[in-house]
């Protein structure tokens, strides 16, 4: 009876123990003033709804607390279309030595693009928008998508790091060489890169520029929409034509009021 007491008594403190740990990690605060990254995992279910209460400053966090790996998550935007233009133009004029034509260049390019587009909405809607609740879930989406919602007008992380987008390149060259011909192979994965370089480019100015003229503006009100309001849909950046194709697109302020009238 001793021991069965004993038992009953170990197994109560465990649990006891096991609760407090559960509420220490419900509990958790991110200290701001500290490096980010490898504080969120611990806010395990919280961290969905703590990511998507921005921050609206210029000024971001740390990340790291190694100036190494801080450097590489801080761009400039003009580093990116410096770098990545003449690589679309070397890969262009593969596809033309190879002997095709400017006019069925132009077309592959356009093509390119437009899968591009594609790429930019799925990977937006189902990878950057993925659920997390585990440490190195929430950890991993913070680096990848989770950050620009928590800071979105952090302006040195704003774009892609290049050094990431280069890696990603290379299993997409592979790809396309296995499903088209070594002519159009270079022109269409110059078009993709440039649909990037393009995206990457508006993604900023969304965020920082002050257009004037009624396309840009109507784009700059759609993509702060997305983070502001209704984070759930709104996933295009350079235009809203998937989410019109796959329906998230985002209801207007008016249609709203009169459903809840």
């Amino acid at each position: 009876m001793a021991h069965a007491r004993l038992a009953t008594i170990c197994v109560a403190e465990s649990n006891r123990s096991l609760q407090g740990f559960e509420m220490v990690a419900q509990d958790f605060t991110v200290d701001l003033d500290k490096p980010l990254v490898f504080q969120v995992g611990h806010l395990g279910e919280a961290y969905q709804e703590w990511v998507h209460q921005p921050i609206v400053s210029k000024e971001g966090p740390r990340f790291f607390k190694s100036d190494f790996w801080e450097f590489l998550t801080k761009n400039q935007w003009y580093a990116i279309p410096i770098i990545w233009l003449p690589v679309i133009c070397w890969y262009t004029a593969k596809s033309f030595n190879m002997g095709r034509s400017p006019p069925q260049i132009a077309i592959i390019l356009a093509m390119g693009i437009l899968v591009w587009s594609l790429m930019e909405y799925t990977l937006h809607r189902f990878l950057f928008h993925i659920k997390t609740k585990s440490y190195w879930g929430n950890t991993l989406h913070y680096l990848l998508h989770g950050c620009h919602h928590k800071h979105p007008q952090d302006g040195l992380r704003l774009v892609f790091p290049p050094t990431a987008t280069a890696i990603l390149l290379v299993p997409l060259w592979k790809l396309l060489n296995l499903i088209s011909t070594p002519s159009v192979a270079p022109a269409l994965f110059a078009g993709i890169l440039l649909g990037y370089v393009m995206y990457d480019c508006t993604h900023y100015y969304l965020h920082n520029g002050q257009p004037r003229s009624e396309v840009p503006k109507n784009l700059k009100k759609y993509h702060l929409n997305h983070h502001f309001r209704i984070q759930t849909k709104g996933f295009g950046i350079t235009s809203s034509l998937w989410d019109g194709v796959f329906g998230t697109l985002p209801q207007t302020k008016s249609v709203e009021k009169e459903r809840m009238q």
